[in-house]
């Protein structure tokens, strides 16, 4: 057997990042920059107005209350706003330009002015005094150009693309989603949702691992689940590798008579033990140059833990981000058995108990078992115990593999 970290680098040594694209900022929601962002307009991009009313000189109502006459109407979008003569008063709407010769704004609540008012009145009566620069946004005061706003890797939501475009970018160069094939096999694997009958079991892998793939940013490609039949594995493989960038089999990589994918693609990829628990046959490799197929065990268990462990350090690489994850600490709540010479990873429910680290139960009474699928709903990470330990105590501390 090889260690967890001689196998995760001769995975990683063979990703390489997708190339990324330039797309519309309005196709780039939830993909992650390629680059640095700097803004090429500045934040505000004009000096204006951040109240409704009326845009005037403080000198000319230090002695307020006082009445101004009104020179003209500034409303938001206006270009050439009408000019703020000495001794008068314009007014102006939120957002509209500063006119020239003002230096501050009065909001309408502080004039004898009735908010929403359509008609321009004459004059207008200051009732309080404003300071100057009062209610207005200097240009770039947010952000100047060549500014950074967004730095490479940043995943971008809603707030990241507003503040984008708001920074003069209709198109971002991103890390496009990569697309994964998602392929379970075995003769005894039958639809969700129908009777399986004797010695058949629902397809439950295709939907765990299709939503481990989009949880990990990427799209996923539901190929089906087939058979135990090397000859239509590869005929669904080679159909399916022009339409993705990485593909991820469950089942078939084991010591059994009818382990289909090592039948179907020994001679392309490579197969090894790894010493883990649960998790221990995997096999990896590159087909047609440029696709990481990343072939786990059937069990369930064993294919979350495989996913967090060597496939989604692999997809983050695609990705262009940081392959590995942090290992967090945590304590053990309740005792459980470790297999000697094996890391092992256990599927565990956290628990805030208010000291210096989060405590952890197996969400399963099985604990890291790897038929326990049943059990998957209620564990939130995994529980990373070292190869030298043969035996967790309450209290004892413990990796702790976080997934979200």
């Amino acid at each position: 057997m090889i260690t967890v970290e001689e196998y995760q680098e001769s995975v990683l040594a063979r990703v390489e990042p997708l190339a990324p694209r330039r797309v519309p900022v309005a196709q780039a929601h939830g993909l992650h920059l390629a680059e640095d962002v700097t803004a090429v307009l500045a934040v505000p991009p004009f000096t204006n107005s951040a109240m409704d009313g009326f845009a005037v000189r403080a000198a000319d109502v230090s002695g307020a209350p006082v009445s101004l006459p009104v020179a003209g109407d500034v409303p938001a979008g206006t270009t050439h706003p009408v000019a703020v003569p000495p001794g008068g008063a314009v007014r102006i709407m939120t957002g509209a330009p500063l006119p020239a010769g003002a230096d501050a704004v009065v909001p309408v609540e502080l004039t004898d002015q009735p908010p929403g008012a359509v008609v321009l009145p004459a004059a207008v009566e200051v009732r309080r005094a404003v300071a100057v620069g009062a209610h207005v946004r200097s240009a770039g005061e947010d952000v100047r150009p060549g500014d950074t706003v967004l730095a490479a890797g940043t995943l971008l939501g809603a707030t990241q693309l507003s503040a984008a475009v708001s920074a003069g970018h209709g198109e971002l160069l991103v890390r496009p989603r990569p697309r994964v094939g998602v392929l379970a096999t075995g003769d005894e694997l039958c639809p969700p949702g129908t009777d399986p009958g004797p010695g058949r079991i629902p397809d439950s892998n295709s939907v765990l691992v299709a939503g481990l793939v989009r949880e990990a940013g990427c799209e996923p490609v539901v190929l089906g689940a087939v058979g135990d039949d090397p000859e239509r594995l590869s005929e669904v493989v080679a159909a399916a590798l022009p339409g993705i960038d990485a593909l991820v089999t469950s089942g078939g990589v084991s010591v059994g008579t009818k382990d289909v994918v090592k039948a179907a693609l020994a001679d392309r990829i490579g197969f090894t033990k790894v010493a883990m628990q649960p998790g221990k046959p995997q096999g990896f490799g590159v087909l047609d140059g440029r696709v990481p197929v990343f072939a786990l065990p059937g069990n369930p268990v064993s294919v979350l833990v495989s996913f967090h462990v060597h496939v989604a350090p692999g997809l983050r690489r695609l990705l262009g981000l940081p392959a590995r994850l942090p290992l967090a600490r945590a304590r053990a709540a309740v005792a459980w058995r470790c297999p000697a010479g094996r890391r092992q990873f256990v599927p565990v429910v956290l628990e805030d108990d208010g000291v210096d680290l989060p405590s952890v139960r197996p969400a399963s009474a099985g604990g890291s078992a790897s038929h326990l699928v049943a059990s998957l709903a209620a564990a939130e990470a995994l529980a990373v115990v070292a190869e030298d330990v043969d035996a967790v105590a309450p209290g004892d501390e413990v990796g702790l593999l976080r997934w979200s």
